[in-house]
């Protein structure tokens, strides 16, 4: 997908109507200039006509009074009241040849066109073209007089009046811009308290709702914004409510699998362990080459009690309720180092009072924590673990750092990373894991509000 550049909306907007504004002084210009070339012929066409008039006169004087000399044509009665600057007044004969002319000169204008005015004004229009009127006594035609402008007073002329647009053009479009953008950052200001509230939903907090706007179309969002965030609030706490029942189904299905083991299992291994010395006793009177496999069969028997009682301490650990938080993480900490001969080593330090912490949020953060060191030490291969449980500003952070290598089957192990990730949810509570060549991280961030609204959930 192309990295198209992004431009604030407000910048957008005005930017395009500045180029509709500055479209439209352009084709105002056009129509200026077309106008003004317009009425240029027709006023040197008009000058012809009169002219042309003069001459007719002057020619039917001449021959009512039948004088013998004629000075027909002469353009200077009339020349003195039509000529302008660059203005120039000829008569053509029959013949196609210029009888007479009469040219004013033009002064140097003061501010000269610029040669690119100069070259698209030529290219659009044709200025000093020639208007020509027929001179016509009694049916004949004498001749026809001619009228024309310089090109150069009438260029002159074209961009002093598009200087004017250009200088209006040059005030107006700025003050236009500054005035659609003041508007625009106006009318547009609730669009941040939008952007705010899409940022807290992103962050998880769906109680955020958007006050009434006056804008129609912002209105609409701030509706629909706040029924998806209602909608959401909704989904949420039954996903949670969904969430915290499947975490006691699986708890009590894990005590109950516990007490199976506890009583079937543990029964059958010490029964085993039972059979196996009065076993010995019987081969130490009769056979005692058999007492080798009868030592045998108690040690295994041993060993597997003690699996028993390790996988029996994580399906039913201590109750938390009873021992309190603190104490049931020391005790699981002083197990795993104890179970680890020193190789990983495990740490934790608490920062806070745990005593009113609800029974809900210590049960959790107890499975949390279990299923953390599990993974570190079975699965990273870590040498160290520390963990941190801090509480301040009404929220519980949990952070476990080890040394250990990035594995993905640490993440996948057990209840796992998403295991994690659903009670810590079902708490409303936010979770981070990062790896890392050094090791990996594992953070929990867990409010009291919403602790407190699900431990009266779980009370109802």
């Amino acid at each position: 997908m192309w990295n198209r550049p992004r431009f604030d909306l407000k910048i957008r907007l005005t930017l395009r109507v500045a180029a509709i504004s500055a479209a439209c002084f352009a084709a105002i210009s056009a129509y200026f200039l077309v106008t003004a070339d317009r009425a240029a012929y027709a006023r040197i066409d008009g000058i012809a006509a009169i002219v042309a008039k003069s001459l007719e006169l002057q020619q039917g004087k001449v021959q009512w009074v039948a004088s013998s000399r004629s000075d027909f044509p002469n353009l200077d009665p009339v020349s003195a009241y039509v000529m302008t600057p660059g203005l120039c007044l000829a008569f053509r004969g029959t013949s196609g040849d210029i009888l007479q002319r009469f040219c004013s000169g033009a002064p140097a204008p003061a501010s000269p066109p610029p040669q690119a005015f100069t070259a698209f004004y030529r290219s659009l229009f044709t200025p000093g073209r020639e208007a020509a009127r027929p001179v016509i006594v009694r049916g004949t035609k004498l001749g026809e007089t001619v009228v024309s402008v310089d090109a150069a007073v009438q260029t002159a002329e074209a961009w002093h009046e598009a200087g004017r647009l250009m200088i209006a053009l040059a005030i107006a479009l700025p003050l236009l811009c500054a005035l659609v953008y003041a508007a625009l950052a106006r009318a547009l200001r609730p669009t941040r308290m939008i952007g705010n509230g899409l940022e807290r939903i992103a962050a998880g907090d769906l109680t955020t709702r958007l006050p009434p706007f006056d804008l129609a179309e912002l209105s609409a969002i701030r509706d629909v914004f706040n029924h998806l965030a209602e909608s959401l609030d909704t989904a949420l706490a039954e996903r949670n409510e969904l969430t915290r029942k499947l975490i006691a189904l699986q708890d009590d299905e894990r005590r109950h699998l516990a007490r199976e083991l506890h009583d079937e299992f543990g029964q059958s291994l010490a029964a085993i362990r039972a059979l196996a010395a009065s076993a010995r006793q019987t081969a130490a009177q009769d056979c005692p080459a058999l007492l080798g496999e009868c030592d045998g069969i108690a040690r295994t028997a041993t060993g597997m009690m003690e699996t028993l009682r390790g996988a029996l301490f994580r399906l039913r650990p201590p109750d938390v309720d009873e021992l309190g938080l603190v104490a049931s993480l020391e005790g699981l900490v002083s197990g795993w180092n104890g179970r680890s001969r020193g190789q990983p080593r495990f740490d934790i330090r608490f920062d806070g009072a745990f005593e009113s912490v609800p029974a809900s949020v210590s049960a959790n953060l107890y499975r949390i924590v279990q299923e953390a060191l599990t993974n570190a030490a079975k699965h990273a291969g870590a040498t160290k673990v520390s963990l941190h449980l801090t509480m301040a500003n009404d929220e519980i952070a949990l952070a476990i750092e080890d040394d250990g290598r990035p594995n993905e089957a640490a993440a996948k192990s057990g209840m796992g990373l998403l295991g994690m990730r659903e009670r810590v949810a079902a708490l409303r509570g936010r979770l981070s894991f990062e790896t890392g060549p050094h090791g990996s991280a594992l953070r929990v961030f867990i409010p009291l509000a919403a602790a407190d609204r699900q431990a009266l959930e779980h009370a109802a």
